[in-house]
């Protein structure tokens, strides 16, 4: 995989500034050491230099130096003066057009994914090793002069199960090796699972403005069919039936059909692959315009995911095509 290629050749990667050649820099925040001397001992491997780990809390005292053009945030558990310091390093992440790695657990994802609006985060939970350095490589190949163009969404979907293909393999290396958690831990930590994703709407443009939108399925309709997709993991292999995207929108239509606001985690369990890939489709399918993000008006610190209109008319006339006839089995 082209992002690993750091990791795997030894190249230090570089940026330039006019004339100038710099090493990449890689900041870390948290409090247990431990758990991120992994990530950063991966990042040296790869060419990066890493500064010297800092509280969280350090970036609310202006204590937490110059962020590097990686930056990775371990905060499993949540309070108050976290939750403050995480919006502030979305902000300063957001500013700097640097990388942010999020580590975090189940119990602290809501929290944590409210509070990271603006930087477009990868976001771990429960993540060992081998996620870690997948999201590193990712960061890398995100970092301005090597990001894909919007209009390649073709290859960021082949780079997404690249990816998920790259931490499969190395999932196998880790058991035979014994599994080391990267930071996030604890015995719920990974406990969500999740889906597989695809879907998007037809690339050719359609003038839905002249066609009246047909109404959405009866949400009991969709749920039957999530609930026969899910009985077949009962017989076979579920990976053999992956498809987080799929399950993603069925989930959200319902939704959208009950008036019903759904959160990140409630749509990880939906997906029904680990959370962790389960947030990886979720914030392409948000990149590419299917999903979108609100924010709690009540309190700023929650978000959900919704259908963007366009998705949840495309989704109104599949269902038509598919009750007339004329579409595929679902």
């Amino acid at each position: 995989m082209a992002q690993l290629a750091y990791l795997h050749e030894g190249v230090e990667p570089l940026r330039t500034e006019g004339d100038a050649v710099f090493a990449l820099s890689l900041s870390l925040f948290g409090d247990n050491e431990q758990r991120l001397s992994h990530l950063a001992e991966d990042a040296r491997a790869a060419g990066l230099a890493v500064g010297k780990p800092h509280p969280l809390e350090a970036l609310l005292e202006g204590s937490g130096g110059v962020l590097g053009d990686v930056v990775v945030a371990d905060c499993t558990r949540i309070d108050a003066g976290k939750l403050a310091a995480l919006i502030r390093l979305d902000e300063r992440v957001s500013r700097a057009g640097a990388r942010l790695i999020v580590a975090t657990s189940v119990e602290a994802l809501e929290d944590v994914f409210g509070c990271l609006e603006r930087s477009h985060p990868q976001i771990l939970v429960g993540a060992h090793r081998a996620e870690g350095l997948v999201a590193l490589g990712a960061a890398l190949a995100q970092l301005p002069g090597r990001r894909l163009r919007e209009d390649e969404s073709d290859e960021r979907v082949m780079l997404l199960r690249l990816t998920e293909q790259v931490v499969r393999m190395a999932e196998k290396l880790d058991r035979l090796a014994g599994p080391v958690p990267y930071m996030a831990s604890g015995a719920d930590a990974g406990s969500l699972r999740a889906p597989d994703r695809t879907f998007r709407p037809a690339a050719e443009e359609h003038d839905f403005l002249r066609r009246p939108r047909p109404p959405l399925p009866d949400p009991r309709l969709i749920k039957r069919i999530i609930r026969d997709r899910g009985i077949r993991s009962k017989y076979f292999d579920a990976e053999l039936f992956a498809d987080p995207a799929w399950d993603i929108l069925l989930d959200l239509t319902a939704a959208r059909a009950e008036h019903r606001r759904v959160s990140v985690s409630s749509l990880c369990i939906a997906a029904g692959v680990p959370p962790t890939t389960a947030l990886r489709w979720i914030s392409q399918m948000v990149e590419s315009g299917l999903l979108e993000r609100t924010q709690d008006q009540e309190d700023k610190r929650r978000a959900f995911i919704a259908l963007t209109d366009r998705t949840a008319d495309a989704m109104a006339r599949y269902f038509e095509d598919v009750r007339s006839g004329s579409g595929a089995p679902l």
